[in-house]
C-alpha cells in the first residue's frame, strides 16, 4: 500500500518516470481503496481542482472525509472548505459514497 501512494506521487509529480496524472490516480486510488490516510487525502485534493483531473466536489468531499474519519484534522478543514462550495444534494451524495465506502472497506481486525 505504501508502494502503491509512493508510486502515485513519483507519477502526480513526475518524479523519475514521466508525470501523468491517470497513472498517478490509478496508483493513488490503489492505496486509498486499501484504507492509506495520505492516498485518500491526495485523492481529495485532486478532485478538488488541483487542474490534473476534471474537478469534482462529490469525490473530494469524499476522500476527505474517509482521511478525517481516521483522524487526520487537516482533511476536515479541507472537507469544511470543500462544503461550502457544494449544493446539500452533493454534500448528501459524498456522504452516502463514503458511508458506501466504510461499510464495504471494514477496519482491519474486524
Amino acid at each position: 500500500m505504501r508502494a502503491q501512494y509512493r508510486f502515485g506521487n513519483k507519477y502526480a509529480n513526475g518524479q523519475g518516470v514521466p508525470e501523468d496524472d491517470a497513472e498517478a490516480v490509478r496508483w493513488l486510488r490503489l492505496a486509498a481503496e486499501q484504507g492509506h490516510a495520505s492516498a485518500q487525502y491526495f485523492l481529495g485534493s485532486i478532485y478538488a481542482g488541483d487542474g490534473s483531473v476534471p474537478e469534482d466536489y462529490v469525490l473530494a468531499y469524499m476522500w476527505f472525509n474517509l482521511t478525517a474519519a481516521q483522524g487526520e484534522e487537516y482533511a476536515q478543514n479541507d472537507k469544511d472548505i470543500i462544503e461550502r462550495r457544494m449544493t446539500r444534494e452533493q454534500i448528501a451524495e459524498a456522504q452516502r459514497l463514503s458511508t458506501e465506502w466504510l461499510e464495504a472497506h471494514p477496519p482491519a481486525g474486524n
